[in-house]
């Protein structure tokens, strides 16, 4: 059994998600928010030290047609500064959609969540499904 921890990256808010392998689901943590671009690595090694997963997955934002964007580019960033923190495997998924899943998510579980943190756990069960058809 895995435990995963997900992010949907934003440069002013970033939302988590911590899921498991073994069943194969996700669920919404949390949303931090990023100061002039950085992430509020403190919470995130909280988080980490709280959690202890076994991997990252941080959704990769695209256009619509699969092409990177500047926000892709700092994703991608994010991404490596996680790893080099942390010294966990870090995977990229692509997430095109999530967020606007997050919302209808969130209308039908009458909207407590925050659209971040559901958009991570969209990100992060996706990304478990996919690895479960491999």
């Amino acid at each position: 059994m895995q435990t995963l921890l997900g992010f949907d990256f934003g440069t002013q808010r970033i939302g988590i998600a911590v899921g498991q392998s073994i069943t194969g689901t996700a669920t919404a943590l949390c949303t931090i928010n990023s100061s002039h671009g950085k992430p509020d690595w403190d919470r995130i090694t909280e988080l980490i030290e709280h959690w202890q997963p076994d991997a990252l997955v941080v959704g990769l934002p695209l256009h619509d047609d699969g092409s990177y964007s500047d926000i892709s580019k700092a994703a991608r960033k994010f991404a490596q500064q996680l790893e080099g923190r942390y010294r966990l495997p870090v995977h990229l998924t692509d997430e095109r959609l999530s967020s606007h899943a997050a919302r209808q998510h969130m209308k039908r579980t009458a909207g407590k969540q925050e659209v971040d943190a559901v958009a991570a756990m969209i990100i992060l069960q996706n990304w478990l499904e996919i690895q479960a058809h491999e």
